[in-house]
């Protein structure tokens, strides 16, 4: 019976208006709290659900939101995607939303347009920023809601980040501040606004220390075994008391060069990585690294992307409650 009632059927039953249902259902508009609890208690006992086809017709809403991931993403990036998409996921099942997938490739973007043209979703959330970004610049022009995971030089856009700056700043001066000056940076892929960050999370803990980061120990590309056994052997050669590396991907590539070199961590090198996973769990010494909670920023963005959709201007987050996690391979 219940799924054939319709909100006109339970405004007759309670003596109230159609309008003053809607209120409760939906949570807005002006109205008591004991009709608000009246209605509720109701629409419970009887086992209503609001038809989402209808509401959203009412509304003008799919009550869908568009996901974007990038295709060339690897094996270490799938714990990032996946703790942001359940924090994702939990706010929005809460507000009634479903998700939708996007995959694209590089400027390749013709299945999110599909998604936003076909009025699939009433929002999308990127999940990556990049120095160009044809993503964001199509969604800037098409004028639907959307909220970038990451930092963009793009201030224009509504962004939720974790302070990537700070954290790598900090790691950085705590590795100093036991000595090691001579410390080698590794990173990857220069395309992606991150990378900057890092890197300049790492130069500024020199700075504040009034030292220079040595420019011919920053190695970016590394991105495969045998660049980081080149990597590492150079850093080496050069006198590197410790090896940052940016990602956990480069962390473990750069422990296995150092097995495979013999070379030892900590007693030879240490190691550190601005980014800590469950794919570091089994290192051998265990590796110091940063700890973010990303189930927290995709749920924070999931959040933002809601407010724009009710017609609120949420400003960019940046959060801050990372932690660093000392481990055998700095000491």
């Amino acid at each position: 019976m219940a799924e054939n009632l319709t909100i006109d059927d339970i405004a007759e039953a309670l003596g109230v208006s159609k309008t003053t249902v809607s209120r409760a259902i939906s949570g807005k508009g002006r109205i008591s709290a004991a009709t608000t609890t009246r209605v509720k208690d109701y629409i419970s006992r009887i086992h209503y659900k609001p038809n989402v086809v209808a509401r959203g017709l009412a509304q003008q809403r799919t009550f869908n939101i568009g996901v974007v991931c990038p295709t060339d993403y690897d094996l270490f990036d799938l714990p990032y995607f996946h703790k942001c998409l359940r924090g994702i996921g939990e706010v929005t099942s809460e507000k009634g939303y479903d998700i939708l997938m996007s995959l694209i490739t590089g400027s390749e973007i013709s299945n999110l347009k599909r998604m936003v043209e076909d009025r699939k979703v009433d929002g999308v959330i990127l999940t990556r920023t990049m120095f160009d970004d044809p993503p964001a610049e199509y969604l800037k022009a098409a004028g639907i809601p959307f909220v970038v995971i990451g930092s963009s030089p793009d201030k224009e856009l509504v962004q939720v980040d974790n302070d990537h700056l700070d954290a790598c700043c900090e790691l950085t001066q705590i590795l100093i501040g036991k000595g090691f000056r001579r410390l080698a940076l590794f990173g990857k892929d220069e395309t992606q606004v991150i990378t900057d960050t890092r890197k300049k999370g790492f130069t500024a803990a020199f700075e504040s220390a009034g030292l220079k980061a040595d420019p011919s120990m920053l190695y970016m590309g590394v991105n495969s075994e045998q660049a980081a056994e080149h990597a590492v052997a150079d850093a080496m050669r050069r006198g590197a008391q410790g090896i940052v590396c940016m990602d956990d991907m480069i962390a473990s590539l750069v422990m296995a060069a150092c097995r495979r070199k013999r070379i030892r961590v900590p007693g030879d090198i240490r190691v550190a990585s601005f980014y800590n996973s469950a794919l570091l769990t089994g290192s051998d010494p265990a590796v110091t690294a940063i700890d973010i909670d990303d189930r927290k920023l995709g749920g924070t963005a999931a959040v933002t992307l809601l407010q724009m959709i009710d017609g609120e201007q949420p400003g960019s987050t940046l959060l801050r409650d990372y932690q660093i996690i000392l481990r055998e391979s700095t000491k």
